[in-house]
Formats: structure tokens, C-alpha cells, sequence
């Protein structure tokens, strides 16, 4: 069986046992468990669920490690930068995106 979910402006397919990184979200630091409700499409091989746009009261189950605060982890670092020709300017910035890993438990549909 598996999902796919919308969660910050991104889409992810997801089954359970899957380990995935999620944008950084409105958590309680001390949480375990995060409930994404935001369901597009749920297949268990066999029949097929379709949203317009979520499907109601299904919902993705997933666990932090610990707890929210330690499931903060760091993307790659990335050097964005602005370049004008002919004009002697340039500019460079770094950026980190932080993402939530969460490991998915169950799929309720």
C-alpha cells in the first residue's frame, strides 16, 4: 500500500517503513508522532483512491526518531549566487534548507 501526500508546497509518495524529509513544520518540539492529512492518492495494489484535492479522513501516519526537536536535520549546503557580465559584480549567498526526518508507520484510508 501506498500514499501520496502533500506537505509544504511539495508532493511525496510514500509507503510504510519509509524514511522521508519533510520541510521544516509547526510541531510541538516534544511530539512523537505527526499526522499528515493531506492525502492525494492511496493504492493498495488493487483498488485506487483519488482526492479532489485531499481524500477525506485519510491521513499518514509518521514517527520522529525521538521527538520533533532532534528530528531537525541539515540539507546540503548550497552557494546561490548573482553574476552581471562586463559589469565587475557579482554577489554570493549560502543557504541550508533544515528538513524533519519522519518515518512513516501506517496508512489510513
Amino acid at each position: 500500500m501506498y500514499a501520496v501526500i502533500e506537505q509544504g508546497g511539495r508532493q511525496y509518495k510514500v509507503a510504510a517503513g519509509d524514511v522521508i524529509n519533510i520541510e521544516l513544520a509547526d510541531v510541538e518540539p516534544t511530539a512523537e508522532i505527526i499526522e499528515l492529512d493531506k492525502v492525494l492518492f492511496v493504492s493498495d495494489g488493487e483498488k485506487i483512491k483519488v482526492g479532489s484535492p485531499y481524500i477525506d479522513k485519510a491521513k499518514v501516519i509518521g514517527r520522529f526518531k525521538t521527538n520533533a526537536a532532534e528530528a531537525q536535520i541539515k540539507g546540503p549546503k548550497l552557494y546561490p549566487t548573482h553574476f552581471r557580465r562586463r559589469k565587475n559584480s557579482s554577489r554570493k549567498m549560502g543557504h541550508r534548507q533544515k528538513y524533519l526526518q519522519i518515518t512513516i508507520d501506517s496508512i489510513k484510508a
